[in-house]
């Protein structure tokens, strides 16, 4: 039986007029059984998200012993939502019960948490469906990664019977039966976790946006629209920046190759974005699907004569850096040089330093100096591969606008090319490189 399952959003969630619009799509189309929420978000420009209150209250707990003022917010959005539904709900009891959880708990983790736990509650009041707590269902293991077979079992029991159900996103329970959060944007994840669970035929997104764009709107007016992308194109532009949908999410899907739909709610009607598995997935002809960006890496550049004799040499280099907790994003290289790319954020300059004379320790190197400010721009796409010209094409264009490449990176699997450029460079790149392959 077709079945689809369906998450929604903050903005899907943000008060009870959404909510009703969220009802209608859901009644609108039967296949639509399964649905995970998140917390309220922003209602306008300047509000604040629910999660972002309840973090609030956690540090207001650890300095004063209760959440009670900063909870104050807390409850009065949600008494507004109830309000805005127009039903007959005890929320009151519920906001007692959840305030006086937090205070006992004293856990950030249970905290973040009740913004999609009250409004999952609240949800599944209004359809009449059978509310399904994340954190009996949804299990992490010791070393806090997703434990799939027990959480899918537990999922495919728990809506065993039920015509409709409505999940909590972004938690679970870890092995110390305490609540454990995903990372922000980790109902995206949930709910994927769901459809896997169920075999869904598809796993629906709502947000507010009608699907991805080729590249940021802010930087390119009005930008192609994308139908169709693969997993792994998804992938590399969700770690760029694209943040229509939280990366990690195609993990519990690819194996049983569950597509993904990105939806918007307040637009229901448009076509959106469909996310393919590869077997499913068919070029659209086009070289590059897409191009996305970060600001704000620190490259480290490395150079050592017979560097590529030398055995061990970059085991030793990132050893330095793993000693330290600090992730490298990138390693472009030559035969006597390498280059270690990192997120200035992760580097500040007492921890720069320190690496800085581990390595001349190690390694010895005949020259060490550091790149600040500079912003990686990824252009990806399956058409990239099977095309004579594409970086010729790339870099002309950057070239022709005037920017001076500091670094090039390309994966093995020729799906995408990454430049890095100055900062100040970033959004001039980004217009050159959309302009080659879009217009």
């Amino acid at each position: 039986m077709s079945v689809k399952v369906c998450k929604f959003g903050g903005t899907s969630m943000a008060d009870g007029t959404v909510i009703n619009g969220v009802k209608k799509i859901l009644d609108g189309d039967d296949k639509r059984k399964y649905i995970v929420v998140s917390a309220p978000g922003k209602r306008y420009s300047g509000d604040t998200k629910v999660t972002d209150l309840l973090y609030a209250c956690h540090t207001q707990l650890l300095s004063c012993g209760t959440c009670k003022k900063s909870f104050a917010a807390v409850r009065a959005r949600f008494v507004s939502i109830v309000k805005e539904l127009n039903i007959s709900y005890d929320i009151d009891a519920l906001l007692d019960e959840t305030e006086a959880a937090i205070d006992r708990e004293k856990s950030e983790d249970f905290t973040a948490s009740r913004g999609e736990y009250l409004c999952a509650r609240i949800v599944a009041a209004v359809l009449d469906a059978k509310f399904i707590d994340a954190e009996d269902v949804i299990f992490f293991k010791e070393n806090g990664s997703f434990d799939g077979e027990k959480s899918y079992k537990a999922i495919s029991l728990a809506v065993s019977g039920a015509k409709r159900a409505v999940f909590p996103g972004f938690y679970g329970k870890g092995v110390d039966g305490k609540v454990k959060t995903f990372s922000r944007g980790g109902s995206d994840i949930s709910g994927s976790i769901v459809a896997r669970a169920i075999n869904a035929t598809v796993y629906e997104n709502w947000t507010d946006v009608s699907g991805f764009l080729a590249c940021d709107p802010r930087i390119v007016e009005s930008p192609a629209k994308i139908k169709s992308l693969s997993y792994k194109e998804l992938r590399e532009l969700s770690y760029m920046g694209a943040n229509v949908l939280h990366s990690d999410s195609i993990f519990p899907l690819r194996k049983a190759n569950i597509p993904i739909q990105i939806k918007n709610t307040f637009r229901p009607e448009d076509a959106g974005t469909a996310i393919l598995p590869s077997i499913r997935y068919t070029p659209n002809g086009n070289l590059v699907t897409g191009i996305a960006g970060k600001k704000n890496f620190t490259v480290i550049f490395i150079e050592k004569s017979h560097m590529n004799a030398e055995v061990g040499f970059i085991c030793k280099v990132l050893g330095v850096l793993a000693d330290e907790e600090i992730s490298v994003e990138h390693i472009p290289s030559g035969i006597d040089t390498m280059s270690l790319v990192v997120e200035s954020a992760n580097l500040p300059k007492e921890k720069l330093e320190l690496i800085l004379e581990k390595i001349k320790a190690t390694v010895a190197p005949d020259i060490i100096r550091v790149i600040d400010d500079i912003a990686l721009i990824a252009t990806v796409g399956h058409g990239m591969s099977s095309s004579v010209g594409t970086s010729a094409r790339l870099f002309n264009a950057i070239a022709n606008a005037n920017i001076n490449i500091k670094l090039i990176d390309q994966g093995s699997s020729e799906l995408n090319i990454i430049v890095g450029v100055n900062n100040e460079d970033y959004e001039k790149c980004i217009r050159a490189i959309y302009c080659e392959f879009f217009k």
